[in-house]
């Protein structure tokens, strides 16, 4: 039996948290996010991160977002949130905290939180602190940070929470427990599945959380076969559409495979043309889904783009707050 593919935990955690940051603060940060004035919409900054000069992501980090809130101090002050989600142990890791923070505050000269979720497997790690002291001089900083194995245990609670992000929490510690065991990894992802219809979730957030698992809780393309046929079945009997009629076609076609990758990486296998306007039309159902009916403009620049374009929109979209941020 072959082993199931390595997880990937990156596109799933941007993607959960652009979807429902407060519900993400809410579970992780309790305390912190009773502090955050909610009715005024949270402004993700995250792609200005690059211009600061965050490279690609260092030593098992999958998740880095810049969010400016308002607080419920009594004054109105905006601050920025910058979030981390580390998924393996990193020596450097309080360091770069340090590092980042100074960064983001130099260039908005705004007050920044630094807060870290700790998603690795080593119980005993927990960063919170950097100093370095010298001749009567320090610099340093402490941060708050949650840890994903506090919940290992906790299996019942979350289970029946309604936070999506108790949600996420099993699908990310049930990856690691599975260590890529292919049925383990089906039985677990067949549960979550069904779990998504069982809170009253409504469907823009079960169509996410649905594409978290499938980023995340990658299969070996027999045990793929036999998800999308059970995920078929459980479409009838709940009548809501989870997969797009691209999806059904790679699936039809025994190219579970072609659709995995595809999916990730603007459906890179197939025939050209074929895999061209199969790719235009996932994003097409993506961006109406995000943004309502499409402007024709839109959708003749789908019609009329390469692979390396429809690709460098769809990487675009996960963090996009409007159309236009994914067409610049």
């Amino acid at each position: 039996m072959s082993n199931a593919p390595a997880a990937r935990y990156d596109l799933p955690w941007k993607s959960a948290l652009t979807h429902a940051f407060r519900a993400f603060m809410t579970f992780f940060f309790a305390e912190l996010a009773e502090q955050i004035e909610w009715s005024k919409r949270p402004r993700f900054r995250d792609k200005e991160l690059a211009g600061l000069g965050f490279g690609d992501a260092p030593g098992g980090l999958v998740a880095d977002k810049l969010v400016e809130v308002l607080l419920r101090n009594g004054v109105v002050q905006w601050v920025l949130i910058h979030v981390e989600v580390q998924a393996q142990r990193d020596a450097a890791l309080a360091r770069r905290v340090l590092d980042y923070n100074y960064r983001i505050f130099k260039q908005y000269g705004q007050p920044v939180a630094s807060l870290v979720l700790l998603a690795d497997d080593d119980p005993q790690w927990r960063p919170q602190a950097f100093h370095n002291k010298v001749l009567g001089t320090e610099m340093g900083i402490a941060f708050t940070t949650a840890k994903l194995l506090d919940y290992a245990n906790r299996s019942d609670a979350l289970l029946a929470s309604h936070n999506p992000f108790a949600w996420v929490t099993l699908a990310h510690l049930r990856t690691q427990q599975a260590h890529r065991d292919p049925d383990a990894l089906y039985a677990a992802k067949w549960q979550l599945t069904k779990l998504l219809y069982q809170h009253g979730w409504r469907k823009q957030r079960i169509i996410t959380l649905f594409n978290v698992i499938n980023w995340m809780m990658a299969l070996p393309e027999v045990h793929q076969r036999r998800y999308w046929q059970a995920v078929l079945q459980l479409e009838k009997e709940r009548n809501m559409k989870l997969l797009n009629p691209l999806e059904q076609m790679f699936m039809d076609d025994g190219m579970e495979k072609g659709l995995r990758q595809g999916l990730e990486r603007g459906l890179e296998q197939g025939l050209e043309k074929g895999r061209r306007e199969g790719a235009a039309l996932v994003l097409e159902r993506l961006l109406t889904q995000r943004f309502g009916p499409l402007p024709q403009t839109v959708r003749k620049k789908l019609t009329q783009a390469s692979m390396e374009q429809l690709g460098a929109w769809s990487d675009a979209l996960v963090d996009a707050q409007s159309l236009k941020q994914v067409f610049v």
